[in-house]
């Protein structure tokens, strides 16, 4: 039936992806997927990088990390797969010491730059997740670079931090005379949780690559004659199996609305034909109508499929065979089934009921080792939501909105700030307290202003979340007693906040225990992170600051402290290292510090 979903659909029109997967994880227990292993990489259970000295990295014993250690004596090698890779997705969590620089080779010959570009505010494609150039020693000094790719955006971390690439690699085409007919191409590359490239044409190996000859499928290579850098959870998707083939395409077009699937035995179509490629560009499908589509879908490989249908404006479904992979239904739908190799019958119903919203019709498919291809016309790909509103810090620094955390809260009083270098927050105004940080761009306010909006911004940047929604400033019996989860008992009271020495520099005021609170955040001048000055009027004894609160935080001496999986890390001011009190409570590790006059420390990530 389409009776009870044809209300409200949105216009937007939205294609996703659902790979199936044929991923190999490669294992750090040996080295066995590397060819001749140089003597700088090593196994380690723990790495660990000075925020301060150049090149320093130390490991503990163990497995599960992989680490390159060059020397002065031995300057290091690079490190390839045994195994050659055409098509394919590559994940991998990487962590640089101070100042190092280390590359991963697609095949062997293109490289995505791994660098520590910590606090570079204008990245150039010689800076982490840059494409590197090509070379030519036959131009001028200063002229053999072209074709690098800078990132979009700066959205590296400091050094000693984890820091997660991703990358959709398609490898170059070859006809049968080994002529290049289609140049390589990096699909997308996201450099922790941001995108920074997005299908890039990669004309020719970049300099250092192992060949001057492209190919169709190569090592994963990894740079080791250049700095100190640990590598974990590297896995590889290769898409190498054929992609179905959906052809033989007919339709019949019946116009007015449909609610339900009729008994098409009783109808006559308005209009009927064939077509090379699944689309809705059909003279009389304008308004409200159904279009019935049957054709042949040929499986080349076995295994498991994944279908995406989308239907604006209307709703869809997909039969295989004699299994109805994705029953009726509105929006972007999604169904699997598994497939044998041979030809199946198919048939998708498109039934269209809001006239204001253009036809289209979108189908796609992924399957083992085949990456994600679309078998509808490929213009309905580039129909798209508005087109977002970008807020610039340099305009507006500041912005009061709701922000959704990770897990489901929503700050319905947060205030967002941003700075020219690159580095903003967002502070909850309900608990005064600093919940996220970021790298980067600054808000995509488009879920906020567009049409009625939904009243929230997104950050744009790499984003670190430093807080869950609770009071940072406490009253404690004593240092066994749980962190109260809200506000009740302590009279917490917001005053608002104003501006300081910049129009990104704020100060928030708000009163709790009866105490008089001041919260100052300043950004690094330098693009690293934020200065946090907290002061308050008579706390009291046994009234505490929480700094931190993690899984895990670590303890590097001199007043610096790691927090998380190598996420980001505190600098406590001098006149406070001191006083710290890092707890173990309710299975989490706390950072306190006692509510004095004035308390100052460094965010840094």
């Amino acid at each position: 039936m389409f009776r009870s979903i044809c209300g409200v659909i949105p216009a937007s029109i939205l294609l996703f992806s659902l790979h199936g997967l044929a991923q190999t994880t490669l294992s750090f227990e040996n080295l066995d997927a590397f060819q001749d292993p140089g003597k700088t990489w090593k196994l380690a259970g723990a790495v660990m990088a000075d925020i301060n000295e150049t090149g320093d990295l130390t490991v503990s014993k163990g497995t599960g990390i992989l680490v390159n250690l060059p020397t002065e004596k031995d300057k290091g090698e690079d490190l390839y797969t045994k195994a050659s890779f055409g098509d394919m997705d590559l994940e991998l969590d990487f962590l640089m010491a101070r100042g190092s620089n280390s590359g991963v080779y697609l095949q062997g010959m293109y490289e995505i730059q791994l660098l520590d570009s910590w606090g570079t505010a204008i990245p150039s494609a010689g800076d982490n997740g840059g494409i590197y150039e090509r070379w030519d020693e036959s131009q001028p000094e200063g002229m053999q670079g072209y074709q690098g790719y800078a990132p979009r955006q700066n959205a590296s971390k400091a050094p000693g931090l984890w820091q997660n690439l991703k990358v959709s690699f398609r490898a170059p085409r070859f006809d049968a005379n080994g002529k290049k007919i289609e140049n390589a191409r990096i699909i997308s590359a996201v450099l922790n949780g941001v995108t920074i490239h997005e299908n890039i044409a990669l004309f020719g190996p970049t300099r250092g690559a192992m060949a001057e000859k492209e190919m169709s499928s190569g090592p994963v290579r990894i740079q080791g004659d250049h700095g100190a850098v640990a590598f974990r959870n590297i896995k590889i998707t290769p898409y190498d199996n054929p992609a179905p083939v959906l052809d033989d395409i007919t339709f019949d077009l019946y116009q007015g609305r449909y609610e339900a699937v009729p008994d098409f035995s009783q109808l006559t179509p308005a209009r009927t034909g064939q077509m090379e490629r699944l689309g809705a560009n059909i003279r009389g499908a304008e308004e409200q109508f159904l279009i019935r589509y049957r054709g042949e879908l040929e499986i080349k490989h076995e295994g498991q499929y994944i279908f995406n249908l989308s239907a604006p404006g209307g709703a869809g479904s997909l039969a295989v065979g004699t299994e109805q992979v994705i029953a009726a239904a509105a929006g972007n739908l999604s169904g699997e089934i598994q497939l044998t190799a041979g030809t199946y019958p198919v048939e998708i119903l498109y039934a269209k009921v809001q006239d204001w919203i253009p036809a289209g019709i979108g189908l796609e498919v992924s399957g083992p080792g085949i990456r994600t291809v679309q078998l509808s016309d490929l213009s309905f790909s580039r129909a798209s939501g508005p087109d977002p509103i970008l807020v610039d810090p340099k305009e507006r620094p500041v912005l009061r909105s709701f922000m959704d955390i990770p897990g489901g809260s929503r700050i319905t009083h947060a205030v967002s700030v941003g700075s020219p270098y690159k580095v903003h927050y967002t502070y909850d105004m309900d608990f005064g307290d600093l919940v996220q940080v970021w790298r980067g761009d600054f808000l995509n306010a488009t879920p906020m202003w567009n049409s009625r909006g939904d009243g929230s911004s997104r950050p744009m940047g790499s984003v670190t979340y430093t807080q869950q929604a609770a009071l940072s400033f406490a009253r404690l019996q004593d240092l066994q007693q749980p962190w109260p989860s809200d506000t009740l008992g302590s009279h917490f009271k917001v005053k608002g906040y104003k501006v300081l020495s910049d129009d990104h520099h704020l100060q928030f005021e708000y009163e709790s225990y009866g105490v008089s609170v001041s919260d100052e955040l300043e950004f690094l001048t330098e693009g690293e992170g934020v200065k946090r000055v907290i002061k308050t009027s008579s706390a009291g004894e046994n009234t505490y600051l929480r700094l931190a609160r993690n899984a895990s935080i670590q303890n590097l001496g001199e007043g610096l402290f790691l927090i998380g999986d190598k996420a980001y890390y505190l600098r406590l001011d001098d006149s406070i290292q001191d006083l710290a009190d890092l707890r173990s409570i309710d299975g989490s590790m706390e950072l306190l510090i006692p509510a004095l006059d004035n308390i100052t420390y460094f965010l840094l990530f």
